[in-house]
């Protein structure tokens, strides 16, 4: 792997696989950002503190991978008009479930980004997305009731 500090300049190694990587991110963050207005809607004004501060990280790390993006001279790809739910959100608990869906999807795609990232400055947003996905997911499966709780590897599928 290549490490920003260690290449020298000129002969960067190319960014391509990571870029799409980011890319997929990216799309992750968008879907997540609009299922959160899902689960807010679910759920009693009382209870929305975690849909808001959810909502905010996945519009911070958005910024950040369009902007890096950008500097690479890469289209950022952008939101949907809408997405497709993947199950009726009818109560708190279909609300955290989708909620925890989210987080799973965005941890899939950054490990994905863990896997295909040559730049060190990369593998450290990585893994500061991948871990502040995965707390917020252990919150979400307890009021789901799912057990258990934690992910050994989050990100990864469970078989």
């Amino acid at each position: 792997m290549a490490d920003d500090e260690s290449t020298p300049t000129g002969s960067r190694a190319p960014t391509a696989p990571e870029d799409a990587a980011l890319q997929d991110a990216l799309a992750a963050a968008h879907a997540a950002g609009w299922g959160y207005g899902v689960v807010g809607a679910a759920l009693p004004v009382g209870e929305r503190g975690p849909v808001d501060d959810a909502r905010q990280a996945h519009r911070i790390v958005r910024d950040q991978v369009t902007e890096l993006l950008d500097s690479r001279g890469v289209d950022p790809v952008g939101t949907q008009a809408a997405y497709t739910l993947p199950f009726p959100v009818l109560s708190a608990v279909d609300a955290a479930v989708l909620a925890l869906t989210l987080e799973d999807g965005v941890a899939r795609a950054w490990t994905w980004v863990l896997d295909q990232a040559g730049e060190r400055s990369t593998r450290e947003l990585g893994v500061a997305v991948l871990t502040a996905t995965e707390l917020r997911a252990v919150a979400w499966r307890a009021a789901a009731g799912r057990t258990p709780v934690t992910s050994a590897f989050p990100g990864l599928p469970d078989s």
